[in-house]
């Protein structure tokens, strides 16, 4: 476990492993909170997780212990992020960042006045207000910004994207960055894995990426990423039961 309040520095400077969170439930947030991973990512753009559950999310998340809730948030947009903040998430995940202008957008949003545009409100992040004034003189030097690189293009503009002040880390989505490519799920294939090796020797940020299998972790960790989500909640489950119907 890490700090949840340090959890730019653990992106930054270390090697933090991560879950992803996409079944809407805060038991479920909860349970894998207590496994001792390093932060979490409540999925907001491919799962069906409405504004209320999420803030009982980052709420289970926040009672484990130790353990940074992140968002990844649908699409790049103001109203997202400033919701996904103010319900107490520690750093906010974005899909598809393809040049440095987008990347500038999206710090801009994380960011309070004068450095950037997010809205101050006595929202769940600052104690319902009761400690605004210290959350927002120490908040843009707390939130996370992820940035996710999904697309050709994306590779193409990593350096750049990547020396953009405020951003914290890219992260690799595998299947869009595959799909993207012509060559969806085949993450050996030459073009992937060029993709990769341009982001990672391009990149001036740690670039993570996401596991769905164990096999995936030890792959990922070969190619050279810096940090990974090890597991996602849904795809543990499912195999958690099939193993052991397996071995009935």
């Amino acid at each position: 476990m890490t700090d949840d309040s340090g959890i730019r520095a653990a992106l930054r400077e270390g090697r933090p492993a991560g879950a992803w969170l996409s079944v809407p439930s805060p038991q479920v947030a909860e349970q894998v909170a207590l496994t001792g991973v390093d932060f979490v990512v409540v999925d907001t753009e491919h799962a069906p997780t409405d504004t209320e559950t999420v803030e009982s999310m980052i709420r289970a998340v926040d009672a484990a212990g130790g353990v940074a809730p992140l968002v990844r948030v649908a699409e790049d947009d103001l109203v997202r992020v400033k919701y996904a903040l103010d319900a107490g998430a520690r750093g906010i995940v974005v899909p598809n960042v393809d040049t440095a202008a987008e990347a500038e957008s999206v710090v801009d949003m994380t960011r309070f006045p004068p450095e950037g545009s997010r809205g101050v409100a006595g929202t769940r992040a600052s104690a319902y207000g009761r400690d605004l004034d210290d959350y927002v003189a120490t908040a843009n030097d707390r939130v996370a910004a992820v940035l996710q690189v999904e697309s050709g293009r994306a590779v193409d503009n990593a350096a750049a994207i990547s020396r953009v002040d405020g951003v914290d880390t890219l992260f690799v989505g595998p299947a869009d960055l595959s799909a993207s490519l012509g060559v969806f799920g085949e993450y050996e294939s030459d073009r992937f894995v060029a993709a990769v090796e341009q982001v990672l020797a391009e990149s001036e940020v740690p670039v993570g990426t996401l596991a769905t299998a164990p096999d995936e972790v030890d792959y990922w960790e070969e190619l050279g990423f810096d940090y990974q989500i090890v597991a996602t909640d849904a795809d543990a489950l499912a195999r958690g039961v099939a193993a052991s119907l397996d071995r009935y």
